[in-house]
């Protein structure tokens, strides 16, 4: 049995993976197309994880707007991604405009998330309840990465799909 891990060390972790993942799709030595894949398969369980698990928390000791924004962030996001699953050809140059598009607004969110967000969780809660969160976290996550929940279909349908009010 795998133990239990800290939702703040496995948000983490996925930040990481999907920073070494932007970089493979930059190497004209590496399999793009597959860690394209990889990368959009782990952002929309990543995302989602974090709504499921995270965001309901959050409400507790943070304003409603700040959760709002983070969601909005995740979407606009999901908007980039799906632009560059759209692109024909690999290496073009429309494939590189959306790549550093990706790159970036993935990057913004990353520093803001681990600025604020992941702060506020090691300063609010007790690591037993960080705990209880990744295991939650991590169940939706693997649930979602086994669906393949990164498929183009899925993102276009993310994309589109009002939040609930």
């Amino acid at each position: 049995m795998t133990p239990t891990r800290d939702v703040v060390e496995l948000i983490l972790e996925d930040h990481r993976t999907m920073e070494d993942l932007l970089r493979l799709m930059r190497s004209t030595e590496a399999d793009r197309q597959t860690a394209l894949h990889d990368f959009a398969h782990l952002m929309i369980a990543h995302g989602e994880a974090e709504r499921a698990s995270v965001h309901p928390v959050l409400v507790s000791f943070e304003d409603a707007d700040t959760v709002e924004h983070i969601e909005s962030a995740h979407q606009e996001a999901v908007k980039v991604l799906f632009a560059l699953l759209q692109v024909r050809e690999i290496g073009s140059a429309e494939w590189d405009w959306r790549l550093q598009q990706l790159a970036w607004v993935t990057a913004r969110h990353t520093d803001e998330e681990e600025r604020t967000l992941l702060n506020r969780l090691r300063d609010s809660l007790s690591r037993r309840c960080r705990e209880e969160l990744g295991a939650g976290f991590a169940g939706t996550e693997i649930d979602l990465l086994t669906a393949r929940c990164g498929s183009v279909a899925n993102v276009h349908r993310m994309m589109h799909a009002t939040t609930p009010a």
